[in-house]
């Protein structure tokens, strides 16, 4: 905590100096302008009295005060990893709503338990026999859960891409056409068809916030006519929020055009399977049957593998995540190391699995709700002493060069690309969190002198603007660039 009696006895002769220049010379005869450099030069002496830490901690005292912060419930912590000590904190065991930064937890546990080079493997295979190049039995699509399927995300292939190289690799094969249906075995998917969102998830904030819903089987995204005429208020991008008369849940599109939508699609296999098929018979490979989607085999055909496609790399995916805060992959990411430790990619498994790492390398969860993993839900909670030690303690770790870099850098990178053009700029290395009048940001930082340190500021309830709080959160930042 800030200590300022100890500050203020530290600093007399400072401030006895910078109050006798003031008044002992108000009076003279000497020129304005001397006076003028006279008091400017006995300020930056009284600063130079102070060192960088209790200049750190006036900063947070004024902050305090600030009518922006005053009623706002806010927590800082700036960290030592190599001596591990507090350098300076104000409400460091206070538990707030983190937004963002809890993706941090998320693509850690990932990186932790799945590996960098980690992939998701989505397969075309075939049942039956191929006979004078006629495949008697059915294609197959096999999926793993690849959040990033058909979208360019982190390098990721488009729909367009994987199609062709799947129906070229189908006609390698010999097959001209196809006397079956198209099926997606979807059978680690079961139970996520009965889940619609996490609780206490934040709809109409910051357009890009959605998490996937329902599902696409049988249904051309095209056809979801946008019911909301108005872009959404609360949104800086504009993106448009509409009911999906499909699924009967609200869900964005990215861009309205007049007339369809661009959406985001709940279910990337059944979209892929369904223009995989229309995109065979436009190119005079006929499929006699439908696209099916099977939960359960209890009876499995023999199949043979045509060929696979692979994901970007967990590395490539967690970066793409942090620097542009993906909820999308955050959240398909939770599901995955759920399916891969408990065997299913409930929302439950998910939270089970980095709740349980968590408490394994020593996170202090006393003040610490993990309920989703993009940082959408309110429900969500920290402190920022238990940020900072984690993230000091991941430095240790062979991945942390892949994780650290997959942070935006201030003034340059990602979410933090507009903030710190000034002091800070290439310096600050920290995940950003948004919810309404919640700001928040994590991270590292190399001070002006050469040591990384470790940092939270959480802030929620500010008053003002979303520009109003993050001029003082750089504001708060400054001085420790010099400890």
């Amino acid at each position: 905590m800030i200590n300022i009696k100890k500050i203020l006895v530290s600093s007399a002769i400072a401030v006895s100096t910078f109050a006798l220049g003031q008044g002992s010379f108000a009076s003279t005869t000497y020129p304005q302008s001397y006076d003028t450099q006279n008091l400017n030069s006995t300020k930056e002496s009284a600063e130079k009295l102070l060192s960088a830490k209790e200049l750190v901690d006036i900063k947070l005292n004024s902050m305090i005060n600030d009518p922006v912060l005053r009623n706002a419930n806010w927590g800082f912590v700036v960290y030592d990893p190599k001596t591990k000590k507090i350098i300076s904190s104000y409400n460091e065991n206070a538990s707030l709503i983190p937004a963002s930064t809890t993706k941090l937890l998320t693509t850690e546990t990932a990186l932790n338990l799945l590996g960098e080079n980690f992939r998701w493997i989505t397969q075309l295979e075939y049942s039956g026999t191929i006979e004078d190049g006629i495949l008697n039995g059915n294609l197959y699509i096999v999926g793993s859960g690849d959040p990033s399927l058909g979208t360019n995300k982190a390098g990721a292939y488009s729909y367009r891409e994987i199609i062709s190289d799947f129906i070229a690799a189908a006609k390698d094969k010999g097959i001209k056409k196809i006397n079956g249906d198209i099926i997606i075995q979807t059978g680690v998917f079961k139970l996520n068809k009965s889940q619609s969102l996490p609780e206490s998830i934040v709809w109409l904030e910051n357009g890009n916030y959605y998490l996937p819903v329902g599902t696409t089987h049988e249904i051309n995204p095209q056809n979801e006519k946008l019911i909301a005429k108005k872009s959404n208020p609360f949104s800086e991008n504009k993106n448009y929020y509409y009911i999906s008369p499909y699924i009967g849940q609200m869900v964005y599109a990215d861009k309205f055009d007049g007339g369809y939508l661009t959406t985001k699609l709940p279910d990337a296999p059944a979209y892929l399977a369904n223009n995989l098929r229309a995109t065979m018979l436009k190119s005079g490979l006929p499929v006699v049957g439908k696209v099916v989607t099977r939960y359960a085999d209890p009876n499995p055909e023999k199949r043979e593998l045509i060929t696979t496609y692979q994901s970007p790399t967990l590395a490539e995916i967690v970066l793409y995540t942090n620097q542009h805060s993906d909820n999308a992959l955050a959240e398909a990411t939770l599901r995955m190391v759920g399916f891969q430790k408990l065997g299913d990619q409930t929302l439950e498994s998910g939270r089970k699995v980095v709740n349980n790492h968590l408490q394994s390398i020593g996170f202090d969860t006393q003040g610490l709700n993990y309920h989703d993993g993009s940082g959408l839900s309110r429900s969500n909670v920290v402190t920022p002493i238990s940020q900072v030690k984690y993230l000091a303690n991941l430095m240790d770790q062979k991945y942390y060069k892949t994780f650290q870099e997959s942070l935006p850098i201030g003034g340059q990178t990602g979410t933090l690309k507009r903030m710190f053009y000034g002091a800070g700029n290439g310096q600050i290395f920290a995940k950003t969190g948004t919810l309404n009048k919640v700001k928040t940001l994590a991270g590292y930082m190399k001070t002006n002198s050469g040591k990384t340190l470790v940092f939270s500021l959480l802030i929620n309830n500010y008053a003002g603007s979303v520009d109003q709080v993050k001029s003082r959160m750089e504001q708060i930042l400054e001085p420790t660039l010099s400890l």
